[in-house]
């Protein structure tokens, strides 16, 4: 299995009843997955927050419940996690958080370890799907015994690596009785004063635990040398060093010091090895242990890997296949027939600053297109959009935000009714492509679809738009490049804030059917290269003329608009 297929199949086997999650690369599968079991109820939420309220509702109610989300996710969910540590739980509840080191679909490298911390919840690591599935329902168990929300933190290469797990059998489980008191879960400051006390008894208590959990263990071998690690780092340092002694932690908070001081004493040189931050070595050292090395060698930017973690203990690394000549660099691009793609050539074409949001339309600011400005994180785009304007209202002609119709319900809302609030003179375009794209079409609020596929009437953008209070809102298809520059010039020529919703599927969805290839024909083509400017894959320039790759191209039509000397034409 996946790790994100044995974590939910660990929910499954817990008897875990209620699941909220948000999709983000590279949690999206656990709750995909869960889905397929119709004994747990699946949802996607609109976003992490709600999704991690829900679940805490549910834990309330009595059943086991879990959240899934990505690290950034859990930044958008921190206000709940932080006082769910005070008020504690009923039914166990599990939170999982999938760190991406590398950034490979992120926005920043962001070490969760740290949330552990901060908000005072334990946290376990697992280090292959086997562990995925033991530590989740093992999670289960350590939530209700000390009464807390669990975290469990894993990162892409274990989310997304197979390896052999064993299934068992569901183990169902009745609700917990629910039983009003206000005292445990009214969080008003005399209370959460009290409930604070709780949290401290409770760090105590768990850091007893961890100095015996089975998941933190002392593997001794080849004493001249000895590692601490977790998670996928214990995996490299066991190939890179199969005789060497390591410490294995898997439940990574509360530390487990004692017996790493233990472990310490019986080699002759410690190092620790995690990526990103220095999170075991800044603790271990200041429990008194000494470190032979960490940070210093291994470095806190991106993934360790086998080859890494050889050079940076000076070994030789173990011989990689390589490939006999150099591989093209891919960056990545809108798909052929991206309904974003017309949308950015066109405010590429007049120029404007284009304040962007997360999902695939961040591949605007890639050349040829180059239209993005700027790119944070979700909803942002039109935040900074009304900040933007309103210390340039000079420039507010000149300025538009881009958001997604998933993006937007996560919390693209909340900022227009900023701008609508405060009548900002700011200009949105809402890129519906009918589908959460970029981490694998997954169903939101405006699809009309739930994750475990029931229809539902869907959320109205149009009518969300009005109702915070925008009164110019129009439609258009973004592959009508001339309908949709009038679209933009008309709006940004307004006095007051408005939004266009830039609506068409998005191509890979399974119900949109493409329409036959286009085909250049040479002797027309006047090597302008108009078309190039789209950036569409299926384009390409060869032997001085422009050329249309046809298990490619969708016949959206794009480069026909753009051919002034009538040289596309249907195939």
């Amino acid at each position: 299995m996946l790790g994100n297929e044995a974590i939910a199949r660990g929910l499954y086997e817990a008897g875990v009843k209620y699941i909220s999650s948000y999709p983000g690369t590279p949690s999206t599968e656990i709750s995909e997955v869960a889905a397929e079991y119709d004994e747990m109820y699946a949802e996607w939420a609109p976003n992490e927050k709600v999704a991690l309220e829900s679940a805490l509702g549910a834990s309330l109610a009595g059943a086991r419940s879990f959240t899934a989300m990505k690290h950034v996710g859990l930044n958008v969910a921190a206000d709940p996690l932080f006082t769910s540590a005070y008020t504690g739980v009923n039914g166990g509840l599990v939170v999982c958080v999938a760190d991406d080191p590398a950034m490979h679909s992120s926005q920043n490298e962001q070490d969760s370890r740290h949330y552990a911390r901060a908000a005072k919840l334990p946290m376990l690591e697992p280090a292959d799907s086997a562990e995925c599935r033991d530590f989740a329902k093992a999670a289960y168990e350590l939530s209700e015994r000390f009464d807390t929300p669990v975290l469990l933190r894993t990162c892409t290469r274990v989310a997304h690596s197979q390896s052999l797990v064993e299934q068992r059998e569901r183990e169902e489980r009745a609700l917990m009785p629910y039983a009003k008191n206000p005292a445990k879960y009214v969080m008003n400051p005399g209370f959460a004063y009290k409930r604070h006390f709780a949290v401290e008894d409770r760090l105590q208590e768990m850091a007893r635990y961890s100095e015996t959990c089975a998941f933190n263990y002392a593997d001794i071998r080849d004493t001249s040398v000895g590692f601490v690690c977790a998670g996928t780092c214990y995996q490299y340092v066991r190939e890179v060093f199969p005789d060497a002694s390591i410490y294995k932690i898997g439940l990574s908070f509360p530390l487990p010091l004692e017996s790493i001081k233990a472990f310490a004493a019986k080699v002759e040189k410690l190092y620790v090895v995690e990526e990103l931050d220095g999170v075991f070595e800044t603790e271990i050292r200041a429990a008194g242990i000494h470190v032979d090395g960490g940070k210093d060698l291994f470095g806190n930017i991106g993934e360790l890997s086998q080859s890494k973690i050889a050079a940076a203990m000076g070994v030789p690394a173990k011989e990689n296949a390589s490939f006999t000549e150099a591989l093209p660099a891919r960056p990545p691009v809108m798909c052929a027939g991206c309904p974003h793609r017309g949308v950015f050539y066109t405010l590429s074409k007049l120029k404007l600053t284009v304040l962007g949001d997360i999902g695939c339309y961040t591949l605007g600011a890639s050349a040829p297109l180059s239209a993005v400005d700027s790119v944070v994180c979700m909803g942002a785009s039109v935040s900074m959009l009304h900040g933007f304007n309103t210390v340039r209202p000079e420039g507010s002609g000149k300025c538009v935000a881009v958001i997604g119709d998933s993006t937007f319900l996560h919390s693209g809302i909340t900022a227009l009714t900023d701008i609508a609030y405060n009548r900002s003179v700011s200009t949105v375009l809402i890129l519906d492509n009918s589908i959460t794209g970029m981490t694998g079409h997954q169903q939101n609020p405006a699809t009309g679809y739930t994750l475990k596929m029931q229809a539902v009437p869907p959320v109205s953008l149009e009518k969300v738009c009005e109702g915070v209070g925008i009164r110019r809102v129009r439609s258009v298809d973004p592959s009508d490049l001339k309908a949709l520059e009038e679209a933009i010039k008309e709006e940004l020529a307004a006095d007051e804030p408005s939004v266009i919703i830039c609506r068409k599927p998005c191509m890979l969805l399974k119900y949109v059917k493409p329409n036959p290839p286009f085909s250049i024909e040479r002797e027309k083509c006047k090597a302008c290269r108009s078309c190039m400017k789209l950036g569409c894959p299926a384009l390409r320039f060869e032997a001085g003329k422009a050329l249309i790759d046809n298990t490619q191209c969708v016949g959206c039509g794009l480069c026909k608009q753009l051919c002034a000397f009538g040289a596309i034409k249907e195939a």
